[in-house]
């Protein structure tokens, strides 16, 4: 096992947080701007929505009382709603309300006082599913993801949490035209690394004007640079929390 060093970015999600590992994705961005500063760890998880996913979320985010043992999670992003906004009867499908509720459940596991996962040094950031083309995609709807997209939108503003709008992001730069978003979507659903692009470039500037002080170009090494090792004194690793 990994001694207990770097805190982390967590990444959760569904398929789309799960693929950006792909070259040009922005989990392997990420991972490269944060190198020897904080692991990227990926709990995207194909094909899941909010129901499926909160149950998961109490496996992967530790118990207060395990927090003093585990990496602590500075960042943690939450991307869902491109399968919970399947149109019935596709099993993947939560009523919109229900959604609504789903993400403000996860985000309130770590932000509340009275929570077993109550975290406080971890800051979020919701992600809005990206738009659909659904002249390549025939098993979703484009009217019904941009409804789900909205939802994130208002659970960020209810709980002031940033969101990174992937939706409007990629529809503006189409054009307002959906058939341009292949320009984004390998599949109509899935993002490419242009679309992966925009994600990060998203994420980041959240990170800038949001949560400067976890930037990578604001964070010390864990262990510093070699040429600062004195051969007398034993390097001290650095933690942001």
């Amino acid at each position: 096992m990994a001694a207990n060093t770097h805190d982390v970015i967590m990444l959760f999600g569904d398929s789309i947080t799960q693929g950006g590992w792909v070259p040009g994705g922005f989990a392997q961005r990420l991972a490269a701007d944060y190198v020897r500063k904080l692991d990227v760890i990926n709990r995207g998880l194909s094909g899941y929505q909010t129901n499926w996913a909160i149950p998961m979320f109490e496996k992967i985010f530790a118990v207060q009382h395990q927090q003093l043992h585990v990496p602590k999670v500075q960042l943690l992003t939450i991307w869902f709603g491109a399968n919970d906004a399947a149109p019935l009867p596709n099993r993947q499908h939560v009523p919109r309300d229900q959604f609504k509720e789903n993400l403000k459940h996860l985000v309130n596991m770590v932000r509340s006082p009275t929570s077993p996962y109550y975290s406080p040094c971890t800051r979020i950031i919701l992600i809005t599913p990206p738009p659909v083309n659904s002249h390549q995609r025939q098993d979703r709807d484009f009217d019904a993801t941009k409804s789900y997209a909205e939802v994130v939108r208002e659970v960020g503003t209810t709980l002031h949490v940033p969101v990174a709008d992937v939706w409007t992001a990629m529809w503006d730069a189409s054009g307002h035209d959906e058939r341009a978003l292949e320009k984004f979507l390998y599949d109509g659903l899935h993002l490419n690394e242009a679309g992966y692009e925009v994600t990060y470039n998203l994420i980041m500037n959240i990170i800038t004007e949001k949560y400067p002080e976890i930037h990578y170009d604001r964070l010390e090494m864990v262990f510093p640079p070699y040429v600062l090792i004195s051969l007398f004194y034993p390097p001290v690793f650095m933690r942001t929390c």
